[in-house]
Parts: structure tokens; C-alpha cells; sequence
């Protein structure tokens, strides 16, 4: 626990009062300014303890107003009222007066950063600027001197330049790069080395004006406020200036290069009017107001927002307290403020939690308030300062330093000692359990204790006082500059300067410890039996051998740094009783403790490390850990220690990050060893009423208590117990257990943990004690070893624990096998946590009902186990019943569900309480529970009034039916219609012969079969039929059986005969009657599953009434699948695919497969005659005749279907069909039926077919589109395909073949005759003329064609008129040419009109129909051919 220690300054003159204070930045050294109406003013400067600097007074007639530390030496800057500015070195009190340059009141005094320069102001606005020395000393005159005619308000230095880091660049050159080299060069400017002194300043003044001052003295304005200014800050992260205004405007100004500045944010502070305000700034951008409120006001500038923090009376503060100032410490994150009733608030900065960068707390959130520190008066001024942080608060009456510590406490040998008060503590020995008190006339700042003796000390004073039997004598005390001291038997260690001072009780220096420069100062102490380790402040540390009459070297320096990143400081060293290993704990760079432990094993001399913040060790960790990661995961070490007699077992205290409850403080022992490293013994959560840890020696904790907030001032007759003890886990009922005992419950502990089992017996093979065994199964609960657990169990002879444990082995998940374990242990908050850990809320809920725990078991069960939420309701409720709270029993009753037959059970003995909840219940079935209790007291009124709340119609008319109101029950009946209540009415009537009545209210019922009952008994035939029908089957055959036996209305027996399905029942009657209405209308209802013997009888009815389609229908569904097909036959029935699909039975029994072929190809041809193509096709190929299902298919017309139907066949004939079927089709607009004609042939092996086609190709290219090439190629196709044909007809095939090789040859010589044209036109026109003379030139080449040739030729030469018809055309005598000719003409002229040379086209036009006409030619010839050119 920390608490503040408060010095009063001791000041020469009581009678003046403090004004100003202010500390040096890294010396305790603190400077105070006072005055009073007698002495004038003076300035003191006072230690950390209060003690004045008598050499360093100064007095004047006027009070001080102003003063200023120099950064780094202890040199203050003092400013007068009368202008006067002093320079006073510490200690030796030398005065400097600076040359008088003001006159009037000083205003300002601002240091450079590294202190070489030192500007001065005053209330006129003289402002000069004065050099010093690297001691402080002055330097000449002052340097500048500028005159603003304004009161100066504020001043603040630039900041400094960054400088070269040499030790980056020198790694930088070493590497290889040539521009760090360069920079070392000396052709390159002088290198400019660490951060350099910013030298220019702005200063502002009273009328709102900022100017600013280069390093060369040269002011320039920068800035205009309205307005005062009061503060000037700046924000170094973006480069801003934040001017602060009298009127608490605060505006923000970005800085330009070229000079000027650009404000870009302006905000009016809040505060309240008339009050004082103190404002400050912070490193991390922080403007922290105190403004005479309640409330502290932050504005964070870096971020944007702002918050404030208020005080809370419930930690002491009273209403109506003010806040005066505040001062905030960087180093320690603690921001102090000053209130109007005496007291200190202080909030603390939380730790976050180091785990993402993604972590965004609430920032109010992170500041903690603390328990106020009371220095009675008003305070009005605070301040942190020096690198002790301490706090010094002026109360308007006098100063007093405030310094934190830590309250003392330590333990060894069965002796504690905790401190109570700065001067008092507690002695607490445990072996003979006595409590003594101690009171020192010094402020305690550390306390060792051993069996025999009490050191304590102050950091400059230490007092050693003998423990004999119940009193404490001093018998040592001596100066010593020791901050730390350790005791070892007869042995004082002290820390000085690099060693260790090794004294007596009287201080008598008996021996050194040195250490090297390089290992720094010692500063950290710790002894465990007969080993000193020493930690410095450069992070060495150094374990000695104290068991000889001289301390030995134990290792040598290790050097933490080498070996842990980041590392800032050593917190805490701890050694081993061993001294084989040594424990630290460390802070960070930041500051901030690492949540790390760290163990240098001496032996090894390796480093390693346990980290709590992820709960597991440096390496692979063991199940144990994993198992626990949960609990001890999130942390960071508070505290730490060895067991004081065995090696392995150490304890180390944790706290969760970011938390500042100290109930959430745990507790975690580890074995450490060399071959197994660290080891999970166990963790638990430290208890309340604990304050810290103290010390581990088995078997028990110790801890210090919780003491009162009330400061204990002086020793009282019955000192307080601030120590406390705790056994371990392991030796819970063991406490008295002798040495060996102790040392095998420790090696079982141990390799319980490692997993050695066989050692782990091993050590335990010779215990009898049942006690033993019960804390080895406790062992078990922690290290979830079910195995070992029941061997102890057996050995505690513990039958019902053993069982429970073995039922619970049914659990899937081992942590809730292991919490029966616990529970039957009685562990009851480790069984917690497991059911926990494994989500089994159902197990906690009935964990928690079994002890009585109904508040957590009704929150577990609402948040987690909803599923037995009403069951826990129920349970409850019971409880409370059993308690007799009923009225809260009652509530949850409800809550369950119950409380229709629980509640009424419960308040059964109590009926006025019961009749009152019924009342308000309104819930029927309570209502209906309510009536029939007073149903039962025979009060029929009010049970007719609770019946109709609860709508209980049938009691009502049950009981109106006994009270006699059969007309008010009848009502009932008719106006609700509730079955059960007309049922009762009913048999009512029927007991009393009103027939009618009870058939009516039978029906109302739906009891039909009553009512028919009662309808056949009483001849009411015309109702008999209507409830029948609305009755179930059995009913209507008991109806109909009744009307056909009385002969009379045959038709409804027919009509219920049919509807309760008896329909051969229903034909046979109406076939016997002859309704031939009701016939058709069930014979419409018959189906394939009917009789097919009335199907038939059916089918021939409809077949004399000429209903032929009914009858097929009727036939298909009695398989008289040939008496169908005919009679479609016969009349012209169209065959549906649904009927032709029920008539196409391939597997009836009652056919040959003969048969069924035929019968298939008769519908097929039934289909045929009606033109269904598709079906007949589809019924064809059912039968299995495939040939007349591609005729069908063909009839049909569907080419894609008679390309598949094909493909699918895979044969001959029907590919050759379908190519057939396909060559009739226009082919030669779709080239998709070509290539399908192709295929088919192809498919259909039949090449002379093939051919054939390519031959009727070939003449379609001539005849249509006189393309010789295409026909060429085409005849060369057939050619082929005629080659492969096999020759069964006797030589016709090598005949066809010559003729087809002849055209062959006949259209090359055409072709090649065209193609010579373009080279050699009358080589081609003779051969032409050749060619003409060939005999059966004609089909081949159409002999039209090759006269077009030639007359195309002449009428491109011109001599076309010339041309006579003896050498050219006598062919055309012959009128089986004039086919030829007319096409060739049609070429001809078509070419002609395509080359636009209509003269031409026309001139041989009118020749050859001059020609023509002169021909011997049929009449018939020449008209076509005339007609159609003459146009």
C-alpha cells in the first residue's frame, strides 16, 4: 500500500507567509518565496525532507515574484517587485545581481533549453536576453535588449533542432552507405551532433500580441489576440502554437516557414466568472484547467476532445469542495489538485492493456481517483518536481513536501514486520505468536527483520533494535546514505556509489563489494539464507556466498541487457534458497513494469522468462499452464519471492492490466527447475482482507493486512495484527506436519506437475495419514488428474466422493468431471470455475440450487441455461416455500408456470388468502379450479360465476342441468356450441324422452352415431340420411343397411352405400334397382384399382348408352386393353397419350408377349389412322418395330426427331431412310439437312446412294449456279463413293462408274478452259470449239454453257453481227438443246447487265431471237423461249 509522507518545510521566519514555489527539474531541491509586512520578502531553498539550505537565504524589502530553475544546474533565477533579478547558486549560496536593466516589477524569466541563455521582462515591457556559461555563471552584459511599451505576459523557447544520432549513422557507414560516410567526410559541413539548443523565442504581452525573436535577437510580430494572453504552449507533434487568452479564448496557430502564423481553430474555455484559474500543459497534449469549480476540465488538443474529472465524496471529499490547482507528473501519470478544504486529489493514469492496437478506452475512463491526502487549509499552489518525483503543496500557511512510499514490510524467520504509521510498526512473530510494537523517531522508509533482530532506516539513518523475549532495545544506530538495506545474521548491507558496504550493527564497515563502472550502482538488495543478490542500475546483477566469515563471489556480473529487449530498469531481485537461481522483475523504456518475471539460472547461466500477460512460459508449456492460461493470462507481476528453504518453489503476486481493484489480485506458485523449467503448482485469487504478499515458507503464504484509512498516530496498547498467514493449497489440514512429511507432499506436488506419476507415488508409497491423501486429491482438482484422484479417494476410504466421481465420468467435457471432484472436496469456487471454463451452465445451475445459491442460479439461468429456466423457477419456489416466504414463492410460481396447481396447493389451508389471488389471477383454469372447490361446498351461485369466467360450458350446463334450468342450459349450448356441453344436454334430453331435442343437440355435438341411433329407433329416416352423411363410414353402412332392409328410399341407401365407399355394395343395388342416374355417377369414381368384373359390367352399360369414351376408360382400367383398342377402332375414338400410356402394359400377366407386340402395334396403327405421328412412333418402337416407327416418324415431318429417332436406332435401313427422307427435303437451303444427309448415308453403309447424291450435287452446281468447280469436286465425292460400292448387278457398276469418269474429264476440260481465258483467250476459244465437237458432251457440260463462253468472247471483241450459225449453232437445230441454250442466253444477259453493259446485253439479245425464230422448232419451243426474253 502507498501512501504520502508529509514534511513541513522548516523555514527561518514562521511569521511570513509562502507565495511562490518551484522545483529543479531533476535535483530535490525546492525554492520557496515568502513575505510579511515586517521582514519584506526573502527566498529559501529546502531539501527533500524539509531541511533548509541555510547558505542559500536572500532577502530584499520587496517580495519576490518570480522564479526560475535553471534546467540542468542548481542555479535559480529570482525576480523582484523592484526589477531586481538575482542569480543564487546552490549550495554555496553565491548571489549574482544581473546589471539593472528594469526598472519596473518583473514579469518574466525564461531558461533556454540546455540554460545558456536567459531572457528577463518586466511590467514596462523591457525585455532582455543574457548569456551564460556552461556552470551557470553570467556572461557579460545582456546580448539584446528590446522595449514592447506592454506589460510581458508569457515567454516560451522555440524548440530545438534534431541533431545527427552518431550511433545510427556510424552503423549506417559501417554497413556500407556512402551518404552516411559523407556526412563524416570533411569536405561536408561541420556535423552537428545530439539535439541542438533552440535559441529564438516568442514572447507575448498584455494587449494580445505575440512577437517572435530569432536566434539572431530580431523580433517581428507574429500574432494578435484580443485580449490578455496568459499562456502560451506548444504542441511540438504538429507543430502548433496555443495562445491562451485572461478571457479563456484558446486558439490554435500553425507556423509558417517563412514566419506568420494561420490560426485554423479557435474555442472559448468554460469557467466560472471571478474565479482564479490554473492552467498547464501536459507532454501528450493535454491543457488541464482548474477554475474554482468542483471539476478538473480537460482538453485533449492531439485528439479533439475534451472531459472532466470530478471529485467523489464517497472517498472522503466533501460537497461543495473546490478544486484551486493541479500540477500533473509525467513520469508517474498521477495528476494532483489542491481543493479549498485542505485536501490533495489525485487521479491516476490505468494501465491499458498491451495486447492491440486496436484497444480504444473511454479516456475519462483511464483516469482513477485515489483516496484524497489531507494537509488541512486551503491549498493554493502544487507542483511535482525533481527526479525523486515529489509534490510540494502550499496551504496559504506554509509548504509541505509530499513524498509516495510504499508502506514497509518484510519477513524472515518467522518474523514479520509491517509498517503502520511513517514512524510506527508491527512486529509479528510467528513461532512464539506474539505481536509487538515499535515506534521510531524517524520517518521509516525500509525495514528488514531476522529471528533476533529489526533493522529499519530512512535513507540517511539506520537504528537496529534486539528482539529479547517481549521488549525491543536498540543496539545500533548510525548515520548511512543507504536507500537500501539488507540484514544477514550479524551482517549490515548497505549500497553506496559502485559497491557495497558489508557493516555491523554499529556501522562499522567490515567489507566491500566493489563494482565496475560498466556494472553501475547497486541499488537493489535481497538475502535468502546464505546468498546475497545485488541488481544495479545498469541492469547487472551479482549473487555473493555469505556462508563464510567473508562475502565470496557466487557468478560473476551478468548483464541483463544483453538478454532482455526493451528493459528500462530492475524493479525487484530475488535469489534462491540455493542460490542457483535468481528472480527479477523490470520495467520498460516507457516506464511502464514488464509483465514479464524473469530467471537467470546461475548455473546454466541462461536467461529465461514466464510471461503473464499471455499465461505461459518462453517455451512449450505443459497442460497444466494451458489449462490455467485463462486465469493467469492479462497480467503483469507486482511482487515476488523464493520459498525460504526450498530451491524450487517460487510465488510471484499478480494484478490484472488495467485494472485497479485490488480484489483482482492473484496469486501464482511455480516450480523452477533445470531440467522441467517452469511449472504451474498452483493460482489463486488472493484473498480480501489481504493486503499484499509478504513470503512463501511451507507451509504457508504470508501476507500483510488491511489496515484502516485512519492514520494511526501514535502506538496503541494492543498493537494490530498486520501480518497473516496462509496455508498452501497442498497442506491445507498439514500445517504441524513434520520435515519429511512436508518433503513428500512437495516432491508429490512437484512431479505431479511434470506428469511422472511412478515418482509421484513413489514419494508418497510410506504416507497412512487420511489427511495426506484428502490434500493430494486437492492436488488433483488443480492439475485435473482424475487417475490420481481416485487412488486417493480409495486411500481416504471416501465411498461416496469415489462414486460421484465415477457417475460423473458420463460428462463429455474432463472439467466438469473434475468440478464433482472439487465439489465432493468441498472446492466449491474451483468446481465454479470450472463449470465455467467449460460452458456447462446446466451443471453450474444445479451446482448452484444444490447450495442454496438461488441468486446465481437464477442469473445463470436467465443469461446461459434458459432451457431449465422455469425449472429453476420452480425450484425456487419450492425453496421458498419451505422457508415460508410464499408470497415470493407465489411470484415465482408464476415465473414457472406452475401456479395453476402449486399455488392453489399452497394456499389451500388459507382461503381467504386463496380466494383473493384467484380474484386477481384471471386465469381460467384457476377459475375453473376455484369453482369446482366451491362446486364442492355446494355454493352453486358463486361456482356458476367462477364456471363462466373460466368459460366451462359443460360445467355449467352440468350444473344448470342439476339445479334444473334445462331452458338457461340450453342456451348455453345453442349460444357457444362447445361439443362437450351439448353432449351432456343431450343425453339430458334422451333420459328424458324429448327425443327431438337430444337428436338435435347430438348433432351439435358431432356425436352422429347417437343421433342416428336414436333416428333408427325412432323412424326419423328423413334425418337418418343428412346425419349419415355427416357421420364417419361405418355410420352411413349402418344408414344404408337400414333402408335397404325397410325397402324404402333405395336411392339413399345406394347414395351412402357410395359414399362409405362400399361401391361394389352401391353397383350391385343400383344395377338391382336400375338407377341408372346414380349408376353413372359412381361408375365416373371407378378407377384401375376396381373391380375389374365391374369395370367390365360398367363399361358395357356405357357402351348400350353410346357413351364410347367412358367405356374405353372403363376397359383400359379392367386390362381389356384389345376390347379397347377395337372399340376405338370401331367408333373413331381418338387414343390420348395418357390412355394409349395405360394400354401399353408390356408386363401383363394376362397376355403372351406375342400378344402384347400385337396389341402395341395395333394401337400404333390406330394412332397412325388418326394422325398422332409421334405417339404411334413411340408405340411402334414399344412394340419393337423400329422400321415402322421411322415411317411414322417421317409421316410426321419432325427432322430433329428423325435425326435422334436414328442416331438412336443405330441401324442400316433406318439411317437410309431417314437420308432418303432428308434428300426430299430443300438441302440446299439448309446445309444442316446436307450434312445430316451425309451422315445417314455414311452411317447407313450405302455408298452407291452417297454417290448418287453427290452426283445430283454436282448437277445442281450446273444447272443452277453453272459453278463447274463445285460440281467437279462433287463428281470426284461420287467417284469415290461408287468405288467402294460392292457390284451386284452384273457390270452395271463399272458401267456407271466409265460414265461418271467420262463427265469427269469432260467438265476439267471446261473448267481448264475458263481459267486459260485471262492468259490466252484464243487458245481457250479454240479449244472451246474443240470441245463442242466432243460427242455426249451434254450433261456433262451444258453445251448452252459453252456457247455462252464463245459468245461472251466475240461480244468483247465487237463482232458479234458477224458471227453466223453454220460453224456455231447448227447444233441447235436439234430441239432437244433449246433447255441449254435458254440458260445460256440467261447467263449470258445476266453477266451483261451485272457489268452494266446494257447495249450490249441488248444487241445480242434481239440476234439470237432473230435466230430463234427463223429455227425449225416446235411451236411450243420457240413461244416459251420467245416470252421469255422478250421482256
Amino acid at each position: 500500500m502507498a501512501v504520502y509522507f508529509d514534511h513541513r518545510i522548516e523555514a527561518p521566519d514562521r511569521s511570513n507567509l509562502p507565495s511562490h514555489l518551484t522545483w529543479h527539474s531533476t535535483l530535490p531541491i525546492l525554492a520557496v518565496a515568502s513575505s510579511g509586512p515586517a521582514s519584506g520578502g526573502s527566498v529559501d531553498l529546502y531539501l527533500q525532507q524539509g531541511e533548509c539550505v541555510k547558505s542559500c537565504h536572500v532577502d530584499r524589502a520587496q517580495p519576490a515574484v518570480v522564479l526560475r530553475w535553471h534546467p540542468v544546474k542548481p542555479v535559480l533565477v529570482l525576480g523582484w517587485e523592484s526589477g531586481e533579478v538575482v542569480l543564487l547558486m546552490h549550495p554555496s549560496g553565491d548571489q549574482t545581481v544581473l546589471p539593472a536593466v528594469h526598472t519596473a516589477r518583473i514579469a518574466l524569466l525564461e531558461w533556454s533549453g540546455s540554460g545558456s541563455r536567459l531572457v528577463t521582462g518586466d511590467q514596462n515591457g523591457a525585455l532582455a536576453v543574457w548569456k551564460l556559461d556552461a556552470r551557470g555563471r553570467l556572461l557579460g552584459n545582456y546580448l539584446v535588449k528590446h522595449d514592447y511599451n506592454k506589460p510581458l505576459t508569457c515567454c516560451i523557447f522555440k524548440p530545438a533542432s534534431p541533431g545527427v544520432d552518431v550511433a545510427m549513422l556510424a552503423r549506417a557507414s559501417v554497413s556500407g552507405d556512402e551518404s552516411a560516410l559523407d556526412m563524416f567526410s570533411w569536405k561536408g559541413a561541420p556535423l552537428k551532433m545530439g539535439p541542438q539548443e533552440g535559441l529564438g523565442f516568442y514572447v507575448s504581452t498584455s494587449d494580445g500580441k505575440v512577437h517572435a525573436v530569432d536566434e539572431q535577437g530580431k523580433t517581428s510580430p507574429l500574432l494578435s489576440e484580443d485580449g490578455s494572453i496568459r499562456k502560451l504552449f506548444y504542441l511540438e507533434k504538429r507543430g502548433v502554437l496555443v495562445v491562451v487568452t485572461d478571457t479563456l479564448m484558446l486558439s490554435q496557430y500553425t507556423l509558417r516557414p517563412e514566419g506568420g502564423a494561420h490560426e485554423f481553430m479557435k474555442v472559448k474555455l468554460s469557467s466560472t466568472a471571478g474565479q482564479n484559474v490554473d492552467i498547464i500543459w501536459t507532454e501528450n497534449s493535454l491543457l488541464i484547467t482548474a477554475t474554482g469549480e468542483p471539476v478538473i476540465k480537460i482538453w485533449d488538443l492531439e485528439r479533439d476532445e475534451n472531459y472532466v474529472l470530478s471529485l467523489d465524496e464517497t472517498l472522503g471529499f466533501k460537497k461543495g469542495e473546490m478544486i484551486n490547482c493541479v500540477s500533473y507528473c509525467a513520469a508517474k501519470e498521477i495528476l494532483a489538485a489542491g481543493t479549498s478544504k485542505g485536501r490533495i486529489a489525485m487521479w491516476k493514469t490505468a494501465m491499458q492493456p498491451m495486447s492491440s492496437s486496436s484497444y480504444k478506452a473511454d479516456a475519462k475512463a483511464l483516469w482513477k481517483l485515489q483516496t484524497p491526502t489531507e494537509i488541512h487549509g486551503n491549498v493554493t499552489e502544487l507542483q511535482w518536481g525533481s527526479n525523486q518525483n515529489l509534490l510540494a503543496a502550499n496551504n496559504s500557511r506554509t509548504v509541505l513536501i509530499l513524498s509516495e512510499h510504499v508502506m514497509s514490510a518484510h519477513f524472515g524467520q518467522q518474523v514479520a514486520a509491517v509498517q503502520l504509521a511513517p514512524t510506527q510498526l508491527s512486529i509479528t512473530n510467528f513461532s512464539r505468536g506474539e505481536t509487538l510494537p515499535l515506534q521510531c523517531d524517524m520517518h521509516i522508509r525500509g525495514v528488514c527483520v531476522s529471528k533476533d533482530s529489526v533493522t529499519v532506516w530512512n535513507g540517511k539513518h539506520i537504528s537496529v533494535f534486539e528482539l529479547s523475549g517481549t521488549a525491543l532495545h536498540v543496539t545500533g544506530s548510525f548515520p548511512c546514505d543507504s536507500h537500501i538495506v539488507a540484514v544477514h545474521d550479524e551482517n549490515l548491507y548497505t549500497v553506496e556509489p559502485n559497491r557495497v558496504q558489508i557493516r555491523t550493527p554499529q556501522g562499522t564497515v567490515k567489507q566491500l563489494l566493489t563494482f565496475s563502472r560498466a556494472e553501475g550502482n547497486p541499488v537493489l538488495l535481497d538475502v535468502c539464507q546464505s546468498y546475497l543478490a545485488v541488481g544495479t542500475d545498469t541492469a547487472h546483477i551479482r549473487v555473493y556466498d555469505l556462508s563464510r566469515r567473508d562475502a565470496k563471489a557466487h557468478c560473476g556480473a551478468k548483464n541483463l541487457s544483453d538478454h532482455i529487449s526493451d528493459l528500462g530498469a530492475l524493479r525487484s531481485v530475488k535469489c534462491n534458497a540455493s542460490g542457483s537461481q535468481v528472480s527479477l522483475l523490470a520495467s520498460q523504456v516507457n516506464g511502464r513494469p514488464d509483465h514479464k518475471v524473469y530467471f537467470y539460472d546461475i548455473e546454466m547461466d541462461t536467461v529465461t522468462h514466464f510471461d503473464f500477460f499471455t499465461g505461459r512460459p518462453y517455451y512449450s508449456y505443459c497442460s497444466c499452464i494451458k489449462l490455467m492460461e485463462n486465469e493467469i493470462g492479462g497480467r503483469f507481476p507486482v511482487a515476488h519471492c523464493w520459498d525460504e528453504n526450498e530451491p524450487r518453489l517460487f510465488v510471484c503476486e499478480t494484478a490484472p492490466i488495467g485494472s485497479e481493484k485490488s480484489e483482482d489480485v492473484s496469486v501464482v506458485t511455480l516450480f523452477c527447475t533445470q531440467e522441467h523449467g517452469l511449472l504451474l503448482q498452483d493460482c489463486f485469487s488472493r484473498p480480501s482482507g489481504l493486503q499484499a504478499l509478504l513470503a512463501l515458507d511451507v507451509p504457508y503464504y504470508y501476507f500483510t493486512c488491511k489496515v484502516s484509512s485512519v492514520p494511526i498516530r501514535a502506538a496503541p496498547a494492543s498493537p494490530p495484527v498486520m501480518a497473516s498467514r496462509r496455508p498452501l493449497r497442498d497442506f491445507v489440514g498439514l500445517e504441524k506436519c513434520e520435515k519429511g512429511t512436508r518433503d513428500a507432499m512437495l516432491n508429490f506436488s512437484f512431479y505431479l506437475s511434470v506428469g511422472d506419476m511412478d515418482e509421484a507415488f513413489k514419494s508418497i508409497k510410506l504416507i497412512k495419514s487420511k489427511a495426506v491423501w484428502e490434500n493430494m486429491a486437492r492436488m488433483c482438482v488443480k492439475t485435473r488428474r482424475l487417475d490420481v484422484a481416485r487412488m486417493c479417494l480409495g486411500n481416504m476410504g471416501n465411498a461416496r466422493a469415489a462414486k460421484a466421481v465415477k457417475e460423473a465420468e458420463a460428462e463429455s467435457e474432463p472439467e466438469a468431471r473434475v468440478a464433482m471432484l472439487a465439489i465432493q472436496l468441498g472446492m466449491l469456487e474451483d468446481a465454479e470455475k470450472l463449470y465455467k471454463s467449460c460452458h456447462r451452465y446446466d451443471l453450474l445451475n444445479a451446482f448452484y440450487q444444490a447450495f442454496s445459491e438461488w441468486p446465481r442460479a437464477l442469473e445463470t439461468a436467465e443469461a446461459h441455461d434458459r432451457i431449465h429456466l422455469r425449472t429453476t423457477y420452480y425450484n425456487y419456489a419450492k425453496y421458498l416455500e419451505s422457508m415460508g416466504h410464499k408470497n415470493l414463492a407465489l411470484a415465482y410460481y408464476e415465473k414457472s408456470d406452475t401456479h395453476r396447481v402449486e399455488v392453489p396447493r399452497m394456499l389451500q389451508d388459507d382461503t381467504v388468502s386463496l380466494e383473493v389471488y384467484v380474484t386477481k389471477a384471471k386465469d381460467k383454469n384457476i377459475y375453473k379450479w376455484w369453482a369446482q372447490y366451491l362446486e364442492s361446498q355446494s355454493n352453486m351461485e358463486r361456482a356458476l360465476l367462477f364456471y363462466e369466467r373460466a368459460q366451462d360450458y359443460l360445467s355449467l350446463v352440468r350444473v344448470h342441468c342439476y339445479l334444473g334450468n334445462i331452458p338457461e342450459a340450453s342456451q348455453i349450448a345453442n349460444n357457444t356450441g362447445d361439443r362437450a356441453a351439448s353432449y351432456h344436454l343431450a343425453r339430458h334430453y334422451e333420459g328424458h324422452e324429448d327425443i327431438k331435442q337430444a337428436v338435435h343437440f347430438y348433432t351439435r355435438a358431432q356425436a352422429y352415431n347417437n343421433a342416428i341411433r336414436l333416428c333408427k329407433e325412432n323412424s326419423l329416416d328423413d334425418q337418418l340420411m343428412n346425419l349419415a352423411l355427416l357421420s364417419n363410414p361405418e355410420d352411413m353402412m349402418e344408414a344404408a343397411c337400414h333402408y335397404e332392409e325397410k325397402g324404402k328410399h333405395l336411392d339413399r341407401a345406394v347414395a351412402l352405400y357410395h359414399k362409405a365407399g362400399y361401391v361394389s355394395k352401391a353397383l350391385e343395388l343400383a344395377f338391382a334397382t336400375e338407377q341408372f342416374a346414380a349408376l353413372q355417377l359412381i361408375a365416373e369414381e371407378l378407377n384401375e384399382n376396381s373391380d375389374p368384373a365391374l369395370l367390365a359390367r360398367c363399361s358395357d352399360f356405357f357402351v348400350q348408352h353410346s357413351q364410347y369414351e367412358k367405356a374405353v376408360e372403363l376397359l383400359a382400367a379392367a386390362k381389356k386393353y384389345p376390347e379397347a383398342v377395337e372399340l376405338c377402332l370401331t367408333h373413331n375414338l381418338t387414343i390420348t397419350e395418357d390412355l394409349a400410356e395405360r394400354m401399353t402394359v408390356t408386363d401383363s400377366k394376362d397376355l403372351t408377349e406375342e400378344a402384347g407386340k400385337a396389341l402395341l402395334e395395333k394401337i400404333a396403327d390406330c394412332c397412325m389412322s388418326q394422325g398422332s405421328y409421334h405417339l404411334a412412333t413411340k408405340v411402334y418402337t414399344q412394340a419393337g418395330n423400329k422400321h415402322r416407327a421411322m415411317k411414322a416418324l417421317l409421316k410426321s415431318g419432325d427432322t430433329d426427331k428423325i435425326a435422334f429417332f436414328a442416331n438412336v436406332s443405330r441401324q442400316k435401313e433406318l439411317f437410309i431412310m431417314a437420308a432418303n427422307y432428308f434428300q426430299s427435303l430443300d438441302w440446299r437451303k439448309n446445309p444442316k439437312n446436307l450434312k445430316r444427309i451425309i451422315e445417314f448415308y455414311t452411317k447407313g453403309k450405302a455408298p452407291d446412294l452417297l454417290g448418287g447424291f453427290y452426283e445430283a450435287c454436282a448437277q445442281v452446281e450446273i444447272d443452277d449456279y453453272q459453278n463447274y468447280e463445285k460440281a467437279l469436286d462433287a463428281l470426284m465425292e461420287a467417284f469415290k463413293c461408287l468405288s467402294k460400292a460392292k457390284d451386284g448387278s452384273s457390270g452395271q457398276q463399272e458401267v456407271r462408274l466409265a460414265d461418271l469418269q467420262h463427265k469427269i474429264v469432260l467438265i476439267k476440260k471446261f473448267v481448264h478452259i475458263r481459267r486459260l481465258y485471262s492468259e490466252d483467250p484464243d487458245e481457250a476459244v479454240r479449244m472451246c470449239e474443240a470441245l463442242l465437237e466432243e460427242p455426249e458432251l451434254n450433261p456433262a457440260v451444258r453445251i448452252g454453257d459453252a456457247f455462252g463462253f464463245l459468245i461472251d468472247h466475240h461480244c468483247q471483241q465487237g463482232r458479234l453481227q458477224t458471227v453466223t450459225l453454220s460453224n456455231h449453232l447448227q447444233i441447235i437445230k436439234d430441239e432437244r438443246f433449246h433447255r441449254d441454250q435458254i440458260s445460256c442466253l440467261n447467263y449470258y444477259c445476266q453477266r451483261k447487265i451485272q457489268e452494266q453493259n446494257l447495249i450490249r446485253a441488248k444487241r445480242c439479245l434481239a440476234f439470237w431471237l432473230n435466230e430463234m425464230k427463223n429455227q425449225k422448232m416446235s411451236r411450243s419451243s420457240k413461244t416459251s423461249f420467245i416470252s421469255r426474253f422478250s421482256d
